[in-house]
């Protein structure tokens, strides 16, 4: 008989250990422990994984606080301003303590608020140019008119309300309005917008004259705009034609070389349907000149326009038989001189030429040039004017 060991790896052995624990743990014992094996696993991960912290609760919030008004020195300027401008002007420009100490305090304030800017316009009483030398006030309000804002500035509102008060015939104190301008700092061009919109583009127009106070106040102011490039040549000489000599310092503001020019005829005709017998180099032929109606005499009346403007107009050469004027039309900023009939831009329209009409040639030579000529206009001063010949010399 043959002998098996114990613990033999024989397939006998092993079907013996399986049925042995088959009898103990029936199947579904075993799956009763499998799932409850698997409801142990969750409840331990459910109770032992980590609880988030809680979103942390909004507190109620934050009311705006007051503008940040820089430097202390900024903060109280306006109430210094209040109290030191409660006393009378220093007599022979002599300034007490209390001057000196907010001149420090304006030193000290970079940007200076809207409220001090605006009380600063009550210092030019004090800062009168009378007095030898840099007084306190004057220089306290150089800087604040440096240093505040281009709608809050006082030396830039000064200018304004001194060109409106001379085109009602005010007089002003011309070198403290040019001290004014040439301190008004980053409100300087907002100064010499209105310096064209009050005086310069009104002295471009044909028309009545203006006012002597404005004439002398805008000869005293121009120089400084167009120094620092804030007033357009166009307009500037446009006005110095138109005044002539009656300002004669606008002509002198105008450095630019000379160019080659040459007889240019008009792109565009309006007005009588024979224009063209005025450019015909025919001094028999010629055109009869309507006499121009509306509310400035030049609806209807003989226009040549040119396209693109000229650059340069430098004369003119006219032969009638009667009397009567040229008118450059020339591009203007907005809101400055007259708007278009179109209501799309703006322009002004000097008087370049006055001609009597006697039938041969006259020359009409402007003091300046003429620049960005949009057209030309013929206006006769009666009915029964013919124009032969017209000749407008200028460049492109």
């Amino acid at each position: 008989m043959r002998m098996e060991l114990a613990g033999a790896d024989n397939p006998r052995s092993r079907l013996e250990s399986r049925s042995l624990l088959v009898r103990r743990f029936p199947l579904h014992r075993l799956l009763l422990m499998v799932v409850a094996l698997l409801a142990f696993g969750r409840l331990y991960y459910v109770t032992h994984r980590d609880t988030p912290a809680p979103a942390p609760r909004k507190g109620p919030a934050a009311m705006p606080g007051p503008p940040d008004l820089g430097p202390a020195a900024c903060r109280s300027l306006d109430a210094a301003l209040a109290d030191v401008l409660t006393s009378p002007p220093p007599a022979e420009g002599e300034a007490g303590a209390e001057w000196f100490g907010l001149l420090r305090q304006v030193d000290d304030c970079p940007t200076p608020p809207a409220a001090a800017c605006a009380r600063s316009a009550g210092l030019f009483p004090y800062a009168t140019l009378s007095f030898q030398g840099e007084t306190p006030p004057r220089k306290m309000l150089g800087v604040l008119c440096e240093r505040c804002a281009p709608q809050d500035n006082p030396c830039a509102s000064a200018v304004t309300r001194a060109l409106q008060e001379a085109a009602r015939r005010g007089r002003q104190d011309l070198e403290m309005i040019r001290w004014s301008l040439e301190r008004s700092g980053a409100a300087m061009g907002t100064a010499c917008q209105e310096l064209a919109r009050l005086a310069v583009g009104p002295a471009a127009l044909s028309g009545p004259d203006l006012e002597p106070p404005l004439l002398a106040l805008m000869e005293e102011l121009a120089p400084t705009c167009v120094k620092t490039q804030q007033l357009p040549t166009p307009l500037l000489n446009a006005a110095a034609v138109q005044q002539g000599a009656r300002a004669p310092r606008l002509a002198s503001l105008f450095t630019g070389s000379a160019v080659e020019t040459a007889p240019i005829e008009p792109d565009q005709q309006t007005g009588p349907g024979e224009a063209f017998r005025a450019f015909d180099s025919d001094e028999v032929s010629g055109v009869k000149l309507p006499v121009g109606t509306g509310g400035d005499g030049t609806k209807g009346v003989l226009r040549l326009g040119y396209a693109p403007s000229l650059k340069h107009v430098v004369s003119f050469q006219v032969r009638a038989t009667g009397p009567g004027t040229l008118r450059a039309i020339i591009r203007a900023p907005e809101g400055v001189g007259r708007k278009d009939s179109q209501g799309a831009a703006f322009h002004v329209d000097p008087t370049v030429c006055r001609f009597h009409g006697t039938g041969g040639w006259e020359i009409c030579k402007p003091a300046v040039p003429l620049l960005d000529v949009d057209a030309v206009s013929v206006l006769p001063e009666r009915p029964g004017v013919e124009l032969k010949e017209l000749e407008i010399i200028g460049a492109r």
